[in-house]
């Protein structure tokens, strides 16, 4: 009589059970680990979580909202930022119905947060041009969808001029009390001088960036030793150098009588220092690229200038995504430097407000505030920049 092995059922891998005795107690050192760890997480969870809820002092940051989010604008010409805020939504739903595959997700979780946002305790005009966001680029979404090629041109013109109207908004027109009235800079703060310095960074950095990217490259020598010379002071140096050099030493290079505001000289100082920065990480992109590529496109009659723009560029610049996506969250993160020279930014305001009698000692609340506010942009970015990787293939292809 023939004995038959015992054959034991098949185990369910993907069981949750067993990913977490295979991953957290596979080993009686990893089991103590694991056992440690959470004790600390449920600790520190709950610490965080008393003190939230039970002793924070939130009154500082619903007191000064508005103070946090726009600084000291007037109130009756807040408008003028929401206009383009709109504006932007619509673009941005436009853009990932047009050229993000599979782009439902980020759409919805484009479209939630203002929806977060308006529950926060906002006046009734706040809480419907914050759902306006929302509508406006789900309806610019819906509209991508079925987007023509003139559609997708007048999309991209979009994005170009609209740093111009959100600039051209802000200020106003008018030197009197008119319809666009011109607000001084000194008037803009909080998380509106945050993002302007932010938009305004990345917009013009990155087109000088590639610009010296590709003047590294050149065969021009007097091209090649400048885009090198630039490329390396400015990264040899802080940015607060930078910031302080634009405050303190730009207005001896101007003509006589003219004179620049402080915003927009700290934009200057970070569009100069972003760009040599991004620059190293085009042309680490352009590296990439194989040679057999530029002989192809050589081969069918496409100049160096086609070859670039059309074959190589588009190419390095998916490569580089991530790192670019890594840059931007820097950049604006590193706008906070504008408070040493005097600008109140987000965490300007933070000072300020810190400084109020009714509010001393309240730097918990107020920094854990504006510390979630980065986190959350930040966040928002680079979960824009993960999803925008899967629609294009980014390591895949």
């Amino acid at each position: 009589m023939s004995h038959l092995a015992e054959v034991r059922p098949p185990v369910n891998r993907s069981n949750l059970a067993f990913k977490i005795r295979a991953n957290l107690f596979n080993s009686w050192g990893n089991s103590i680990l694991t056992v440690l760890a959470s004790v600390f997480i449920v600790w520190l969870g709950t610490s965080v979580l008393v003190w939230v809820f039970t002793m924070g002092e939130w009154s500082v940051i619903w007191v000064n909202l508005r103070l946090f989010l726009v600084g000291q604008y007037p109130g009756d010409q807040v408008w003028r930022i929401w206009l383009p805020m709109v504006l932007l939504a619509f673009l941005a739903g436009n853009s990932l119905a047009i050229w993000g595959r599979g782009s439902r997700r980020i759409a919805l979780f484009l479209g939630l947060i203002p929806i977060l946002l308006a529950l926060l305790p906002f006046g009734l005009e706040e809480r419907v041009w914050i759902l306006g966001l929302s509508i406006f680029g789900a309806v610019g979404w819906w509209l991508g969808r079925t987007a023509s090629v003139a559609t997708r041109r007048i999309v991209l013109v979009g994005w170009v001029i609209w740093p111009f109207i959100f600039i051209l908004l802000l200020r106003g027109l008018s030197a009197g009390e008119g319809w666009l009235a011109m607000v001084p800079p000194n008037l803009w703060g909080g998380l509106l001088l945050t993002f302007l310095l932010t938009v305004v960074g990345i917009v013009f950095s990155f087109p000088l960036g590639v610009l010296l990217a590709l003047g590294r490259r050149s065969t021009l020598p007097v091209v090649r030793w400048f885009s090198i010379g630039y490329i390396e002071l400015v990264r040899g140096v802080p940015l607060i150098t930078i910031l302080f050099m634009a405050q303190l030493m730009l207005p001896l290079f101007l003509p006589s009588g003219l004179t620049l505001d402080r915003v927009l000289r700290a934009m200057i100082g970070i569009t100069l220092f972003s760009a040599a920065y991004l620059a190293e990480n085009v042309r680490g992109g352009l590296q990439s690229i194989p040679k057999g590529q530029f002989e192809a496109s050589f081969a069918l009659g496409l100049n160096n200038t086609k070859t670039m723009g059309l074959i190589i560029l588009p190419q390095a610049l998916r490569l580089v995504l991530p790192i670019l996506t890594g840059q931007f969250i820097a950049l604006f993160k590193d706008t906070a430097l504008v408070a040493i020279v005097g600008l109140f930014d987000l965490l300007g305001i933070a000072r300020t407000v810190l400084a109020q009698p009714d509010f001393l000692g309240l730097q918990r609340e107020v920094y854990a505030f504006i510390s979630l506010l980065y986190w959350t942009l930040s966040y928002g970015m680079s979960y824009v920049s993960q999803r925008l990787e899967i629609a294009l293939g980014t390591g895949e292809r």
